[in-house]
């Protein structure tokens, strides 16, 4: 069916005589409300927002008045109703619309405020499937999206950071309001509808297991306007989802300015990282430039994994992003601040090490209250031309236990544990992705290279470079272990390895040249395994 526009133009001023009050949300309610009563708006309610009014003292009017309708089904309907939307979607200037009001009691509702049920809030607190439903807000954005298709004359809120400038907007305009701040607020409007309904859609899709739904949608709220994206050309704009899951998003920012996108970029993946190990076991630190990681340890304590994570890489580390798995303390603290560091991300940091960073002013401490689940499930998007690619995060891990040695010498006991930890690193490096380790740290990084051979030879490129800044003989890919993030189509990546000097190979497998890579790796006396798990991250 088309419907045909009978083309009333919208006025400049809209009288707001009556306002519509139904939140779930309460914050600055009593006094938007006060503030519209004293502009002399008459002020209509349901359920625990008109008693939440009423008890501050306002004369509210409640919505079945209007409907001439009680509240039904433990308040499932109580709007749905031509006394609501009628007084919603009539247009004012239509005589047609204003005889069937007349016939019928319909009164105008010039502005809503509403902000619907907390259904992302209900799911992350991990309710129960029948609270989750029940959480499902039906006529509430009923009536934000008759009030916003209406903007012509209907004002309509669903933010509580909107009532000061509408209260602002009404006494400049004598008790009116502009058509520019409808159509914004309007914009507004559907957009939270959309995101409700992508986070609702969302649940369903994970609830029942489906890994394509006919359609998708996404949804977030505005954290940050940024000065500009990856380029001072691009804008950029920061929005949350609501997940729980820790990280950036969820962080408290202690110190230091707004983050940047490339900030926001490298510090999850540095967290994300640094995730992967558990923080009972082992202290973790992972130091991140430009998304990839330049160096990777584990340790006793977060003193020993920072000076051996930055060891890899010195150069590379400078201006970049590390991330702790456990509580920063203050001797960890006095090293970083030796070195300009962009952020640093942990679960916690204490008074002492809050207070060292304190002196540097444009660097940002980020506290996340805990670590990420590095197996938890969730979905990964990535923007193309005309779509959107969809996927689930990478939560794959191989079991030492699982490894399947390929070759004649298996690994002994040292470099099996390297194997573990340098795999678990390539996982998080750009493909083609190299890592030499050694002693729980990685020795030499090569990413994001065309050829697997360019990736292994820049890793222990790096690896000589870091030898000479440590004034060490000899790079420390001598003795050390190497992980492939897919598998080496030809032997040179393997040979190129050996030759920087390493003892033990992890790699996926699955060439069709396998036997040749395993046949070289025999003839040099390297012990290889294949973990059948590949981790490309492009």
């Amino acid at each position: 069916m088309t419907v045909v526009s009978k083309n009333h133009p919208a006025p400049e001023l809209v009288r707001i005589r009556r306002a519509l009050l139904s939140v779930s949300d309460k914050r600055g309610l009593v006094d938007f409300a006060r503030g519209l009563a004293d502009a002399g708006v008459e002020l209509v309610s349901t359920g625990g927002t008109r008693s939440a009014l009423e008890k501050a003292g306002l004369t509210v009017r409640d919505v079945s008045e209007l409907t001439g309708f009680p509240e039904i089904m433990d308040g499932r309907v109580k709007t749905l109703h031509p006394g609501v939307h009628g007084g919603l979607l009539a247009i004012r200037d239509d005589a047609e619309h204003q005889a069937a009001m007349q016939e019928h009691g319909i009164v105008d509702i010039d502005l809503v405020a509403i902000n619907l049920y907390p259904f992302e809030q209900t799911v992350a607190g991990g309710a129960d499937k029948a609270t989750i439903v029940e959480n499902i807000d039906i006529g509430g954005p009923a009536m934000i999206r008759a009030a916003a298709k209406n903007h012509a004359y209907v004002a309509t809120l669903t933010d509580p950071d909107d009532y000061e400038r509408v209260l602002a907007a009404l006494a400049e305009q004598n008790g009116s309001l502009p058509l520019a701040l409808r159509q914004e607020l309007a914009a507004l409007a559907y957009a939270r509808t959309a995101a409700y309904d992508a986070a609702v859609s969302g649940w369903f899709a994970q609830d029942l297991a489906l890994e394509a739904p006919r359609h998708r949608a996404f949804g977030g709220h505005l954290h940050d306007v940024m000065r500009y994206g990856e380029n001072p050309h691009q804008q950029a704009a920061f929005y949350t989802t609501g997940d729980p899951r820790p990280g950036v998003a969820s962080a408290t920012l202690l110190q230091g300015k707004q983050l940047s996108y490339n900030n926001i970029n490298d510090t999850d993946a540095a967290f994300e990282l640094v995730s992967e190990f558990d923080a009972a076991t082992s202290a973790a630190c992972a130091i991140i430039k430009h998304a990839n990681p330049c160096g990777v340890a584990v340790g006793d304590n977060l003193g020993d994994a920072y000076r051996r994570a930055l060891e890899c890489d010195q150069t590379s580390a400078f201006g970049g992003i590390v991330a702790f798995n456990r509580q920063l303390d203050a001797q960890t603290a006095s090293e970083i601040v030796k070195l300009f560091t962009e952020v640093i991300i942990a679960p916690d940091a204490s008074e002492e090490a809050r207070q060292i960073l304190s002196a540097k002013k444009n660097l940002r401490l980020m506290i996340t209250g805990a670590m990420a689940d590095p197996r938890q499930a969730a979905m990964t998007v990535k923007s193309v031309s005309g779509g959107l690619l969809v996927q689930g995060r990478d939560n794959g891990h191989v079991a030492p236990e699982d490894f399947k040695v390929v070759t004649q010498r298996a690994p002994d006991a040292r470099e099996l544990a390297d194997m573990a930890f340098a795999f678990q690193v390539a996982k998080h490096v750009k493909s083609n992705a190299i890592v030499y380790a050694l002693n729980g740290a990685t020795v030499g990084i090569g990413a994001g290279q065309m050829s697997r051979v360019d990736s292994a030879r820049i890793a222990a490129r790096k690896a000589v470079d870091a030898a000479e800044v440590l004034g060490l003989e000899t790079p420390r890919t001598k003795g050390s272990v190497v992980a492939s993030d897919a598998f080496f189509p030809f032997a040179d990546g393997l040979l190129s390895a050996i030759e920087a000097g390493a003892t033990a190979v992890i790699q996926p497998g699955g060439s069709m040249r396998d036997q040749d890579v395993i046949d070289a790796a025999d003839e040099a006396g390297v012990a290889m395994v294949f973990t059948g798990m590949r981790h490309f991250r492009h």
